[in-house]
């Protein structure tokens, strides 16, 4: 590490030695800026990767390739989690104060965000100079070409602010922003998991794990399939019903009809039932929406179990039917009205033995004190809960993807002006380089860098943060993985998604029906989409190519075909104890 380190200084001193010549030759105003990077280091960027001295050499070379946009004012958009609220608030001040360059880092829920990445890609208007957005849209940005080539422009346009220190390989989550032509096109921002969540401190009473065996014929622990699942929640909501005096539930979900209901299905809800293929990051031919694409090809065939996809196959209702049932019979009241920031709190007050699936973006408020109104900590603060890995359906087999991981990244517009790509490349780098990145995953909690979720301050804090950081330093953390290439452009198939979702929770629609209708939609986008690639390149010739629908018995179980339909749903439930799990993890770091 201190050779690595020695060797990262020397990098970005050498490109920092023009700017002192520079300085001497009274082209640039003396190096005020140096006083200010010092002062953040010594006041803000503690704990970090690098020595001081390694991190004023960055702030160095980030001073030195500023110059030129100085005065500049630049505006950046991403979505609202703690992550970004301490961007925005804290890192663009110190951004400002060493490189005189102000940037705007607006906050917006993620929908929004989606759509105005949609409308830049649409109208080639330059709305926002850059923007954090989810790795879920590589199919879409290598496809359409809108977004700039990161590998290119670091070899080219922006080679002269691209960070020798940026150190690349050290992004965890690289490969799920590296399009299928082998090129970067996104930065890793922040990255965190759907996990498994449970009350440890109920799960460990004596008296609770003997009356579970005595009805269920297992241990009461961590679920490994989705049959054990259900048998706890059943058994907190109906058996256990109170405990100290509170009515708690055995499973936490949320319903409402908006954008956040389709990412809860998208965000690998199909797959962790064991709908898709067999591969990582994501299934082929078959991935986790759904959508059939083969292998070596880059040209969608389908969603629909006639074309050979799965959206509509026995494995997607089952999931969806599973959410519906669950959200009804064993989650609190009002749950299915809830979204996705509602159901945060929700989880806080304490009343919750189990969520199958939470995003770890949201351990920041969960390791909140009791004072500020969290009753899942005791009164030092230590976590009451544990995440582990979520549970899978009937339908998984080993090899397939078993949840969902979002990698929030920077992401450019060719429809930015050059310099504005220049000035908003420097920002994307300075709130990811190492200087900042381990107090930044102090407050965010959501780690990109492998480096920084090693660090010794992670290992001392470990035990409050439940096992985030455990899972994050053992090699499980792959089998978790962004929507991937097989989806041909995220905004338009995204937003089937919730309004026919919605109708199963409404009772308008039965889960077969909703699915139906959903794969039927997604396919006649996708056949605009193939026109329009045929006609003028515009997905660069990697848009859809529908396969002709068939009988779906000619595809269901077939070989790399959907799955057909199980005779049993709920095999016999299965757990593993919490601290097996662990060991496995860290004996395997």
């Amino acid at each position: 590490m201190a050779h690595k380190e020695e060797e990262t200084i020397m990098a970005i001193r050498r490109t920092v030695s023009l700017a002192a010549l520079m300085l001497a030759m009274g082209s640039i105003p003396a190096f005020a800026d140096v006083e200010a990077a010092k002062k953040w280091i010594d006041q803000e960027f503690q704990p970090s990767t690098l020595s001081k001295d390694a991190q004023l050499a960055e702030m160095e070379w980030f001073i030195k390739a500023a110059e030129p946009f100085k005065g500049m004012e630049i505006n950046v958009l991403s979505e609202t989690i703690p992550t970004h609220e301490y961007e925005s608030k804290v890192l663009t001040k110190a951004f400002e104060e060493i490189t005189g360059i102000k940037v705007n880092h607006q906050l917006l829920g993620e929908g929004e965000v989606v759509q105005a990445v949609q409308t830049q890609m649409q109208t080639n208007r330059n709305l926002y100079d850059g923007y954090v957005n989810d790795s879920d849209l590589i199919g879409t940005h290598s496809r359409l070409q809108s977004a700039v080539n990161l590998t290119d422009f670091m070899a080219g346009d922006g080679k002269d602010v691209t960070n020798p220190g940026l150190d690349l390989d050290d992004f965890m989550g690289k490969s799920f922003t590296t399009g299928p032509d082998g090129k970067l096109w996104q930065l890793p921002d922040q990255q965190f998991a759907n996990l498994y969540w449970f009350r440890k401190d109920w799960f460990d009473r004596e008296d609770l794990k003997e009356k579970f065996k005595a009805k269920y014929g297992y241990e009461l622990g961590v679920p490994v399939n989705w049959s054990a699942y259900e048998d706890i929640a059943e058994f907190f909501s109906n058996d256990v019903k109170e405990i100290d005096g509170v009515q708690i539930y055995g499973h936490m979900d949320y319903g409402k009809r908006a954008p956040d209901l389709g990412w809860r299905m998208t965000d690998a809800w199909l797959s962790m039932a064991g709908a898709g293929s067999k591969g990582l990051p994501n299934g082929r031919p078959i991935d986790e929406w759904g959508i059939r694409m083969e292998e070596g090809s880059c040209n969608p065939a389908g969603a629909s179990v006639s074309r050979g996809g799965e959206t509509n196959g026995p494995a997607s209702v089952y999931a969806i039917a599973k959410w519906d049932e669950w959200l009804r019979k064993y989650a609190p009241p009002g749950a299915a009205d809830y979204d996705f920031y509602q159901s945060l709190p929700a989880l806080s007050q304490g009343n919750v033995a189990q969520q199958i699936f939470w995003y770890t973006a949201f351990t920041a408020s969960m390791v909140a004190p009791k004072s500020e109104g969290n009753n899942t900590v005791d009164d030092e603060g230590t976590p009451l809960w544990r995440m582990a890995p979520s549970p899978h359906g009937p339908y998984w087999k080993e090899g397939q993807k078993l949840g969902y991981q979002d990698t929030g990244s920077w992401t450019l517009f060719r429809s930015t002006p050059l310099e504005n790509q220049k000035a908003a490349w420097l920002y994307a780098q300075f709130v990811t380089s190492k200087t900042v990145d381990v107090k930044k995953s102090h407050v965010g909690l959501t780690f990109i860098r492998d480096s920084t979720v090693r660090h010794e301050s992670f290992t001392e804090r470990a035990p409050k943060l439940g096992g985030l950081v455990e899972f994050y330093r053992s090699p499980d953390r792959v089998n978790w993985t962004p929507t991937g290439v097989n989806v041909p452009d995220y905004p338009k198939l995204a937003q089937l998604w919730w309004q026919n979702i919605g109708d199963v929770n409404s009772g308008a629609f039965t889960p077969q029906e909703a699915m139906d209708r959903l794969a039927g939609e997604m396919d006649q986008v996708m056949a605009r989409m193939q026109q329009a690639d045929e006609a003028n390149n515009t997905y660069g010739g990697c848009g859809p190519r529908l396969n002709e629908e068939k009988d779906p018995s000619e595809w269901l179980g077939k070989e790399n075909g959907p799955h057909a339909k199980l005779e049993n749903e709920k095999p016999q439930g299965e757990t593993i104890a919490y601290d097996e799990l662990i060991k496995r993890w860290t004996e395997n770091q």
